[in-house]
């Protein structure tokens, strides 16, 4: 929105020139993103606190958890806010990546919210409904998915990049739109999987979200791309203000959520967010590195799938509890030692991801 403010101005003064330059926007992208949700957020808590919106803890989790009953939650809302309202200040609106992932993370926010309302407010401890929470998800998917593929221009935007190989980029066809689909909803329920200590879900998600941005700004620029040897796609370098609001948003967001958390972010939060980090790997084509740097995610999400089949299949368990830190949880570890040590997991796999870049 400012971006083309600033064009007009230019013919005024040529300082407002400044703001044609990505990187800058960038970081006024992260400094807006992270002051409004620190100038949201005791307002957002407080009013949370008065409608009595409070979370739900599991009888049956690790008794540390009991005290964090009627802790305010739906707090998702105020990370949406500020990466959506900073995106549209600084992005270029005339790029059509940029209004897919804003309907991405607006989707996905909206079956969040209704899940997280109806678990809250209306005290269903079910929330909505696993099937229709996925028939959601699945046509939001579906309809971004369909969308990058119709409106492509280049061979590259439907190939799959493989990490570590220059030369190998095969052709994927109709098969974009199925790894396009799981990848957003997979992504969405695996950061919604492990978001169960305070801020453990929003460092990593901070952190994949930053690496893309360099991934977006590289591939976007033709000279960077070059000398990397990496697919050039024009388009791409605009998210790095995306990414950079997910970014400053998160901060903002882990002030009030860092342990002992004030607010937890609900799955207004934890499903919009992953779906955002999913949509952003497809439209930089680094499906296969997204598995890499979220590497927490996917720890979380094998954890209760081999949780779930091997009690299905001998009837016994694997971990103590599943997803994976509660496990940690009831071996001894105290909360925040399992969330300190999740980030710094989550920081080396971010960092083999970011090194795919120059290892080719």
């Amino acid at each position: 929105m400012l971006v083309w403010l600033a064009e007009y101005l230019t013919q005024f003064e040529s300082a407002f020139n400044v703001f044609s330059y990505l990187t800058l926007r960038a970081i006024l992208s992260v400094l807006s993103a992270l002051i409004l949700s620190l100038w949201l957020g005791p307002w957002m808590i407080a009013r949370l606190q008065r409608l009595q919106i409070g979370q739900t803890v599991r009888d049956d989790g690790p008794e540390s958890h009991l005290s964090k009953t009627g802790t305010p939650t739906m707090g998702g809302v105020l990370i949406l806010v500020a990466i959506v309202s900073s995106s549209l200040l600084w992005a270029d609106l005339s790029n059509r990546y940029v209004w897919v992932v804003l309907f991405v993370v607006t989707g996905f926010g909206l079956i969040g919210f209704v899940d997280d309302y109806r678990k809250v407010i209306r005290k269903d401890p079910k929330g909505l409904i696993a099937k229709w929470k996925y028939f959601w998800q699945s046509v939001i998917a579906s309809v971004a998915v369909v969308y990058l593929y119709w409106t492509s221009s280049m061979p590259i935007e439907t190939s799959l990049l493989v990490p570590f190989f220059k030369e190998v980029m095969p052709q994927l066809g109709l098969m974009y739109l199925l790894l396009g689909y799981f990848v957003i909803v997979g992504t969405s329920n695996a950061v919604n999987l492990t978001d169960g200590l305070d801020g453990l879900a929003i460092m990593p998600t901070i952190m994949v979200a930053g690496a893309l941005g360099v991934f977006a700004y590289a591939s976007g620029n033709i000279n960077f791309a070059d000398y990397l040897q990496i697919p050039h796609l024009p388009l791409s370098g605009e998210l790095l203000v995306v990414c950079a609001a997910i970014v400053g948003a998160g901060l903002g967001f882990l002030w009030f959520n860092t342990y002992p958390a004030m607010v937890f972010m609900g799955d207004v939060g934890s499903l919009s967010l992953g779906a955002t980090l999913g949509v952003i790997a497809i439209l930089v084509r680094q499906e296969l590195v997204l598995f890499i740097m979220g590497g927490v995610f996917v720890m979380e999400t094998i954890s209760v799938m081999l949780q779930v089949g091997s009690y299905k299949l001998r009837g016994k368990r694997i971990f103590r509890m599943a997803p994976i830190h509660h496990h940690y949880e009831l071996k001894g570890w105290p909360e925040p030692r399992v969330i300190v040590r999740f980030w710094i997991l989550s920081l080396i796999f971010v960092l083999i991801g970011l090194a795919t870049l120059k290892l080719r």
